[in-house]
């Protein structure tokens, strides 16, 4: 097999240390040589690192994408200058057996040899940066939404049946009524006068649902629950500042901080690409940051949509054997990109007069519900990739795609529904189609 880079190194990392192994390749009979040593997961040692791969003439480096801590390498030896090539752990996996730190970091370093790797995405600082800031931002959310859960426990465990009379518990009105109960109000009439006129419940309906035996030990929940809420969306309000200042070219950035090295033509793209993503059905700004943190507004990083499909985990498995096809689940991906796109999809899925709508209904009818998401989260990547690849909106096909693309089945399917209804249906097969129904007397 040819090699492709003669002195290489292979690394697997760890939290406290890495195993390096260099790889010459000897000339003629002259045999491969190997050297395995080990370095600390410190700043200093991986300094003196980059240096000793460059005193062995060391032209390519490649190590797993293990947690985090290959950052700290990725980014000092990068510095350094050495091309650094990180491998996806599950697609560089040695033979089942004796396996070893010391083991893997020499499979690596032949791998490299025979260039035997794929790199994997890793995004420049600014996209890395806006990364953490909306990650950040979606666990804020997640765990305020278990909070507001965790306060629906509390009032069900009190009698007080406020879910089913109000659709959010932390909307206006039902915060209203809860902090109402906690400062100790226990008259149910009282309590569901403080909600809003526009309430579908009846003043009765609310006062029977607030009717329960909320105590001090209820409201001492409450209250902890409640300001656990406001902490964690005063921080989401505060990550929401950071996250805007990527997109706003008027914005001033202190040095060193998030999104410092866009510069004003760049932040201004950025915000061009967030509006033009939000015209996909179903992406709103949020999840159009969410599609920019993880993807990055260059697409040019990904070869093709049928590429960015795969790393987002929404492209079909195949498992094929002696000529027949096995049921395989989705790739796996990357799962914040993958959580994102189903937000859309399930927004899609639940507003009809669009053509991915049209694709979920299509898709649901013969395969389920969950591939019926898959296949338009599929879609969506698609258009994503050619949206920022071409810097173009969205372009509706239109809820009667599937209809106008094969017109012949949709009138069979209606000749048959009618003849099952009783209906003689002869149709004319010209340029403008007509059917003549005549009805089949019963009995």
């Amino acid at each position: 097999m040819e090699v492709v880079h003669p002195r290489c190194a292979g690394m697997d990392i760890s939290k406290t240390d890495a195993k390096v192994c260099v790889r010459a390749q000897g000339a003629g009979r002259r045999k491969t040589s190997t050297e395995v040593t080990e370095w600390a997961a410190k700043t200093s040692k991986v300094m003196e690192l980059a240096d000793y791969l460059l005193a062995q003439k060391v032209t390519c480096v490649v190590m797993e994408a293990t947690g985090n801590y290959w950052k700290i390498f990725w980014h000092l030896l990068t510095g350094a200058g050495l091309e650094v090539v990180l491998a996806n752990a599950a697609r560089v996996r040695q033979i089942p057996g004796k396996k070893t730190d010391i083991a893997d970091c020499v499979w690596l370093a032949d791998l490299c040899a025979h260039g035997l790797v794929a790199a994997s995405f890793v995004p420049p600082a600014p996209v890395a940066q806006l990364k953490d800031l909306v990650r950040a931002r979606a666990k804020y959310a997640k765990v305020a939404g278990q909070e507001a859960q965790r306060l629906q426990d509390v009032l069900e465990s009190a009698g007080v049946k406020l879910s089913c009379a109000v659709t959010d518990i932390m909307g206006v009105s039902g915060r209203r009524m809860v902090e109402a109960l906690i400062a100790g109000e226990g008259d149910p009439l009282k309590l569901a006068r403080l909600g809003e006129r526009n309430l579908k419940a009846s003043e009765e309906e609310l006062a029977e649902a607030l009717t329960g035996r909320f105590s001090e030990h209820h409201a001492f929940l409450a209250r902890t629950h409640l300001d656990t809420i406001d902490h964690l969306r005063g921080k989401a309000a505060a990550l929401d500042a950071r996250i805007d200042a990527f997109f706003d070219p008027d914005c001033e950035i202190p040095a060193g901080g998030s999104g410092a090295g866009l510069s004003r033509e760049e932040r201004e793209e950025w915000r061009s690409k967030r509006e033009l993503l939000q015209t996909v059905p179903g992406v709103s700004e949020t999840v159009a940051e969410q599609i920019l943190a993880e993807t990055g507004p260059d697409m040019s990083v990904f070869a093709s949509p049928k590429h960015l499909a795969s790393w987002a985990g929404v492209a079909p498995g195949m498992n094929q054997s002696a000529g027949r096809a096995k049921p395989t689940k989705a790739k796996k991906g990357d799962k914040h990109l993958k959580g994102a796109l189903g937000v859309a999809a399930l927004s899609v899925a639940r507003h009809p007069g669009t053509f991915l709508h049209s694709r979920y209904r299509r898709v649901c009818a013969r395969q389920g519900k969950m591939k019926a998401l898959v296949a338009v989260e599929r879609s969506m990547v698609v258009s994503i990739w050619h949206i920022l690849s071409k810097g173009e909106p969205y372009r509706e096909l239109g809820a009667d795609y599937y209809l106008r693309r094969r017109p012949g089945a949709a009138i069979r399917k209606a000749v048959d529904n009618l003849r099952r209804l009783g209906f003689e249906v002869d149709v004319n097969d010209g340029e403008a189609p007509t059917a003549v129904l005549t009805p089949v007397p019963l009995g």
